[in-house]
């Protein structure tokens, strides 16, 4: 893997694509600076090679140009406080501004570009702006594993304009490192823990995990579609009606490759979708009409726990329950809490990006598990099997 440690940067000016996509409150305030944080010892060891850093990033999903609220002006500050080092900023991330500031750039001086996503040619990959970029650095660092699935013009074009002079970042040699670690050196018992709402969703990572894990547990909104498959009454709770052949499907084929499939035997059920409704316990097959199932019930989370604890290796993607609503969120910070327990005592858990991710970090766990990806979207393709256009720029 060619990564930055594989370069000497002394004056070098490092055209980085970062992934400073962060979430920002009404005044502008960085609510999660996970992403950014991530990305400080990438910038650190270009500096401290005696080189220069030049910042890309998107934020946001602007449609028509460049718009307040999705400016990259709002990171200076507090990037310059990560860094310890004063951020320079150029309103336009190609253009006279941008040429003219890293023109000027000094060894151990950081620029950081307005937004990419300002022009339409960025997300169609035009190679006329990719080469405006690379106009900018005299070598390329893609750190944005975000992005890494995305054949955009900053993730994978540019890297045309640097042969020989490219490479990733510490932050997408991590992710890789550890998505390979799953994928190709999974120690065993290895389980999957698949949530969220949808099964379509999931549909291509579950059939690649088939082959290589041990116990698949399903939970999340999509376990409904399983339960309703096999003849359970779910009440008013979500299912993909037109999934439902698929759902047998894959229990037929967990069954064919020896895989323990397992699904919630009880949910908390609620009678609406309300952060305040009225809750009660139930089997998850037996759900009465009007009610709908919002989390997994204590039953199945000592059937989880049980699974977590005896596992070498835990690939978690998609939390159990809507965990955004506190009397809703148990089973799925019990799962959490069991990977942590797992953890510490000698498995290997990488937590799939997204809302998983989210839920390690609210409940304060990300030092307990092995590792949180940056990239919930990247990863699940990555594990699918997909090319992953920033990944194959840096490697032909």
């Amino acid at each position: 893997m060619k990564t930055i440690d594989n370069h000497n940067f002394k004056n070098e000016k490092a055209l980085i694509r970062v992934d400073f996509n962060v979430p920002l409150d009404k005044e502008y305030n960085i609510t999660d600076d996970t992403r950014i944080r991530a990305a400080i010892p990438t910038i650190k060891k270009i500096l401290a090679d005696g080189g220069s850093v030049i910042l890309m990033s998107h934020l946001g999903r602007p449609k028509e140009g460049p718009a307040e609220k999705y400016s990259l002006k709002h990171l200076v500050d507090h990037i310059s406080k990560l860094t310890g080092t004063t951020v320079k900023f150029a309103d336009d991330c190609i253009g006279a501004s941008a040429t003219q500031l890293s023109s000027e750039l000094k060894p151990g001086e950081i620029l950081l570009l307005e937004n990419l996503r300002f022009y339409k040619e960025e997300e169609k990959g035009d190679s006329a702006f990719a080469k405006k970029l690379a106009a900018l650095g005299t070598v390329y660092v893609n750190d944005a594993f975000g992005t890494a699935h995305r054949a955009h013009a900053s993730t994978a074009v540019i890297a045309e304009n640097f042969p020989g002079k490219k490479f990733f970042g510490y932050v997408m040699a991590g992710e890789l490192a550890n998505a390979d670690k799953v994928l190709l050196h999974a120690e065993k018992p290895f389980t999957a823990i698949m949530g969220g709402a949808k099964v379509s969703d999931k549909i291509l990572i579950i059939e690649q995990l088939m082959n290589r894990v041990n116990n698949l547990l399903i939970g999340g909104g999509m376990a409904f579609t399983f339960v309703k498959a096999m003849g359970g009454t779910i009440g008013s709770s979500l299912c993909e009606e037109d999934k439902l052949d698929l759902a047998l499907s894959i229990i037929e084929k967990a069954k064919a490759k020896n895989v323990n499939l397992i699904l919630p035997v009880d949910t908390i059920i609620a009678d609406k979708f309300d952060a305040n409704a009225n809750s009660k316990t139930c089997n998850i097959n037996e759900i009465p009409d009007g009610w709908m199932g919002l989390d997994i019930g204590p039953e199945s989370e000592k059937l989880f726990n049980a699974i977590i604890a005896s596992s070498k290796t835990i690939l978690w993607n998609g939390p159990a329950g809507v965990f955004e609503f506190e009397k809703f969120s148990h089973g799925t910070k019990a799962v959490a809490n069991a990977i942590a327990d797992a953890t510490s005592k000698g498995a290997f858990s990488l937590i799939g990006g997204g809302d998983s991710a989210a839920a390690i970090s609210k409940f304060n766990l990300t030092d307990k598990v092995s590792y949180v990806s940056t990239g919930g979207g990247a990863l699940l393709e990555y594990i699918e099997g997909k090319e992953l256009p920033g990944v194959t720029a840096i490697n032909n």
